[in-house]
């Protein structure tokens, strides 16, 4: 998180430099930026075509570049070297990992961003969460906006927030966590890791808002992007890509 002071430096009468007696304003960022640490894993590529790339993201790596000349690494210009002109159509957080289709044309990034808003795209997660969530199954609608004072964290609210709907299923129920199937309706930002600790069940490994033991409860974010379902933007088939939520089960 990045607080910036501005100052205000005044030049004494009498000082040498006669020219500066009217106040200078400059700007103090007492936060080094976050660097982003560089992932080694590879991206596993799932599909291909002419249109597209269907892949599996690993943690850690960016979906596109941060702001920072640093964080310049990313899925996109990995992507890039080997299928020039990719371009991103959605993201995963940096901490999540799993399925993502990349566009490699501009026909095919104009459908799928068609198909994305106006919700014809089947997006699946499983996740880790803390203690025993119950019922077997769940809709979750609470609408989020951005935290301003905390970004990029979001928050609930009911005054202007946009409208936000997740959909679980239980999977399984263990001694101190349950594996949940989550169905995320609409895609704001850090919908599913809010909406789960709104109704008590943070995501384990979460560091925006899990409290410290569910943080420290996994080396990692236990999300991952499972599969992804959406119509071929060129043939009009049904396409539909699957990965394995092993990080989800790993040292369980």
């Amino acid at each position: 998180m990045r607080s910036v002071v501005t100052c205000r430096l005044w030049t004494l009468p009498g000082a040498p430099d006669a020219r500066a007696q009217l106040p200078v304003d400059f700007t103090v960022d007492p936060q080094p930026p976050y660097l982003v640490p560089h992932s080694k894993e590879p991206i596993r590529l799932l599909y291909r075509d002419e249109h597209l790339l269907i892949v599996d993201k690993p943690t850690l790596l960016l979906s596109v570049p941060g702001r920072h000349p640093l964080n310049h690494d990313c899925l996109l210009h990995r992507l890039d070297r080997q299928y020039p002109g990719v371009s991103a159509v959605h993201r995963l957080d940096l901490d999540t990992s799993g399925v993502m289709v990349v566009p490699r044309t501009k026909a095919a990034l104009s459908e799928l961003a068609r198909q994305f808003q106006s919700r014809q795209i089947d997006k699946t997660y499983f996740a880790r969460v803390a203690g025993c969530l119950s019922p077997d199954t769940g809709e979750i609608t609470l609408p989020l906006t951005r935290d301003w004072p905390n970004r990029p964290k979001q928050k609930v609210c009911f005054t202007s927030g946009k409208s936000a709907v997740t959909r679980w299923r239980v999977v399984a129920r263990e001694d101190k966590s349950t594996v949940v199937e989550l169905f995320p309706i609409t895609g704001r930002s850090h919908q599913l890791r809010i909406h789960l600790k709104e109704i008590g069940h943070p995501i384990l490994g979460c560091d925006f808002y899990a409290p410290e033991e569910v943080l420290n409860a996994s080396p990692r974010l236990l999300l991952h992007a499972t599969s992804i379902a959406f119509r071929h933007p060129i043939s009009g088939h049904k396409l539909t890509a699957h990965s394995p939520p092993r990080c989800i089960y790993a040292g369980a």
